[in-house]
């Protein structure tokens, strides 16, 4: 086996290859990112969808409600639910290009695996928090580079990529964080009724939720809804909600041409003016300003 720096040169090799300007490219291997930026960034909100994610060149720091995941060349991240989070690469050039991929996940592929596995999972008592960052082993890096030497290979896509996603995703879980996504898998674990609740906030985020609804729903107490959804995902369900609505009206003012007032309504305020102070105390501007500086950030990021 090659030793982990000939596999990181040579990962960074397709993937330069793969990329060309600066950005997010989709592959012919279906839920495969690859990522490429010849300069640091500003931080940039977004939803981290389940995905395991590696860094091939340069660094990026990854927050979620306040705690900083930073992670490279040397180390891997994984988020096993949804969550709000903010990300900016903090190392790259034009020289050095940061580099990486992301293969996102779905929980039913962690299930199927596990039903699989002779050792049995007990469920945790605390459940752990949904994002970890953690130290690359030669053979989990070994089964990303063969998934990506596919690129190459189009015609053997359809028959080995998902024997090489199932080996990594095999991989993480036999590493010293596979307990954060084993416990998913497990039907009436904590970890697993915060999923569905999720879930539940994804689908109906622009609504009026009600806590002792998503009690029920997880069949918790309120006290104890809130208190594992802050394990999982560093926040209160309120407050993830209100990070999924204020994501979409930036997204909304980004891409729509209508006005701050109609974009607080349509993700689900009954204020504008709280929408506005809200919307500031998270991205640093008010919603128009916010959006004229974007449209010039994407248009000079067009023209490069």
């Amino acid at each position: 086996m090659k030793s982990i720096i000939e596999q990181q040169h040579e990962l960074a090799a397709f993937i330069g290859r793969h990329t060309g300007k600066d950005g997010v490219y989709e592959t012919k291997i279906p839920s495969l990112l690859l990522f490429r930026e010849s300069h640091p960034t500003t931080p940039k909100h977004g939803v981290q969808r389940p995905a395991f994610c590696l860094i091939v060149q340069g660094r990026k720091d990854v927050w979620l409600a306040g705690e900083r995941f930073t992670y490279n060349p040397t180390h891997y991240l994984v988020a096993s639910v949804d969550l709000p989070v903010i990300s900016q690469v903090v190392e790259a050039s034009e020289q050095t290009p940061y580099l990486a991929l992301r293969l996102e996940m779905e929980l039913q592929q962690i299930i199927d695996l596990l039903q699989h596995a002779e050792s049995h999972i007990h469920p945790l008592k605390k459940p752990k928090r949904a994002m970890f960052v953690s130290q690359i082993e030669p053979d989990l890096l070994d089964a990303v580079t063969r998934l990506i030497r596919l690129l190459d290979a189009p015609n053997d896509i359809d028959v080995l990529a998902p024997m090489y996603q199932k080996e990594i995703l095999y991989r993480v879980l036999q590493g010293p964080y596979g307990d954060v996504l084993k416990q998913m898998a497990i039907q009436n674990s904590h970890a697993r009724q915060i999923h569905h609740v999720i879930e539940y906030i994804k689908e109906h985020y622009h609504q009026p939720i009600r806590i002792e609804e998503l009690a029920d729903l997880s069949h918790m107490s309120t006290a104890s809804l809130h208190r594992h959804f802050k394990e999982v995902t560093g926040m209160s369900p309120i407050q993830f909600q209100k990070q999924l609505r204020l994501q979409e009206a930036r997204r909304l003012l980004l891409t729509e041409l209508i006005d701050a007032a109609d974009v607080a309504f349509q993700v689900g305020y009954e204020s504008p003016s709280q929408f506005s102070r809200e919307y500031a105390r998270l991205f640093g501007r008010p919603p128009k300003e916010d959006a004229k500086c974007l449209r010039a950030e994407y248009g000079d990021r067009a023209n490069a």
